[in-house]
């Protein structure tokens, strides 16, 4: 089935990330077991997504890794450049696996426009992607990443989050296990 072979070849790509992640003490390859928790976290927010939506879903970081950040300004201009350049990296890798397991260019299509995020809040695909990155950045890495910066940096990142999600999306953050600290820090943005 194609679907089995494109995901396989996804992780086989993210595999080889040289950053790595532990998870209940075990060491993965870090985009490899982000792609993971995208795939189950789609699973749980869309049960019945498209094909597409799987696909995108579990290559949203794929060789992440290959654009260092380091590569542009540490300013928000750069911030946004390096975001924009993995995009296309992105839907590129996913083109190229897409077109070697045989999919049609149709959803081949459909999978790089939601990765280079087009009509965020308009498509229901691109929304749907969008949901799930929020939901697994604030299940996975948003305590880790709390850790890192100033309460007033963290409130602004929730709230530039959740301005990005739908109610759907609302709906199920709000249902997430969150730490007591990341509760309350999730609880001031949205206040």
């Amino acid at each position: 089935m194609k679907y089995n072979k494109a995901i396989a070849l996804i992780d086989q790509a993210n595999k080889k990330d040289p950053n790595k992640d532990i998870v209940k003490e075990i060491t993965y390859p870090k985009e490899y077991i982000y792609g993971v928790r995208m795939s189950e976290r789609l699973n749980a927010f869309m049960p019945h997504a498209s094909e597409s939506l799987k696909i995108a879903a579990r290559c949203q970081h794929i060789c992440r890794w290959e654009i260092a950040r380091k590569e542009f300004p540490m300013d928000k201009v750069g911030y946004l450049k390096w975001r924009n350049e993995l995009k296309k990296l992105h839907a590129q890798k996913a083109e190229e696996i897409l077109q070697f397991v045989g999919y049609e260019q149709e959803l081949i299509e459909e999978v790089k426009f939601m990765l280079l995020k087009k009509q965020l809040k308009k498509n229901e695909l691109t929304q749907a992607l969008e949901d799930v990155i929020c939901l697994v950045f604030l299940e996975h890495y948003f305590d880790d990443f709390a850790a890192k910066h100033s309460k007033e940096k963290i409130i602004d990142i929730v709230q530039k989050t959740w301005a990005k999600m739908s109610e759907k999306g609302h709906s199920a953050a709000l249902q997430l296990p969150f730490s007591d600290s990341g509760l309350e820090l999730v609880k001031k943005a949205l206040a």
